[in-house]
């Protein structure tokens, strides 16, 4: 039997192979083990040459971590430390809105779920220490990430998933101020920044602000390719 075959966004960033320097498309690939320790078939999508065509054949689809989201998409001047990649934004948008009018699984990570609020008419804190008043979802030292609790909303599909609470890891300086017309269902109790959200009218809409893929609780990845299986 084929495995469910599922859709990665990636980065295009300057890497070096060898000892040359180009301009290539990449992803870390903890995202490619998490699909494919869940049972699926990752396959990558480039940000170049955008067209909803990518998503023929797709039985599901993450949105990755990366790059702050052009806060000019929400129409906000950009703070200091926001560091954007438009044409990865008009991209992904264009991905994004496709996959949820086709109802497609969705999972949203990190820049991914920030993305994911933004298209649902939302918008973000742009650096989070300034509005929280500590560094503790990126941590300044130390360790790559931090590490702190979620609570999850009673009926959400993340409580059905997850349990009442989680323990996640972080790593991201930006964070949903308003989630529009998304649902809210994941909270870190610490500072109630929101966490998760849902669209409950869909399949699988999900989006969490942190790294599963970075964790060995994979739980996310399989319900996607599960629901996916299923379908």
């Amino acid at each position: 039997m084929s495995r469910p075959v599922i859709g990665l966004t990636t980065y295009a960033e300057e890497a070096r192979f060898g000892l040359n320097d180009t301009f290539a498309a990449v992803l870390p690939l903890a995202y490619v083990q998490a699909v494919h320790n869940s049972g699926g078939r990752a396959v990558l999508i480039t940000p170049d040459a955008p067209d909803v065509d990518a998503l023929d054949g797709l039985d599901g689809i993450v949105f990755t971590g990366g790059s702050d989201v052009d806060p000019a998409l929400y129409g906000e001047p950009a703070h200091p430390t926001t560091q954007v990649k438009p044409e990865r934004d008009a991209a992904e948008l264009l991905l994004l809105r496709a996959a949820l009018a086709a109802d497609l699984p969705t999972l949203a990570i990190c820049r991914g779920m920030q993305l994911m609020t933004v298209a649902y008419g939302g918008k973000l804190h742009q650096h989070l220490p300034e509005v929280l008043g500590h560094d503790n979802h990126r941590p300044v030292s130390g360790p790559k990430f931090g590490f702190h609790r979620v609570d999850l909303a009673p009926g959400s599909l993340a409580r059905g998933l997850l349990g009442e609470s989680v323990e996640v890891n972080s790593f991201h300086h930006q964070g949903v101020a308003d989630p529009g017309k998304l649902t809210a269902t994941g909270w870190c109790p610490e500072d109630n920044l929101i966490e998760v959200v849902e669209d409950p009218a869909l399949r699988f809409a999900i989006g969490v602000q942190w790294h599963p893929e970075d964790t060995t609780d994979h739980r996310l990845f399989a319900a996607l390719v599960g629901m996916t299986s299923s379908s």
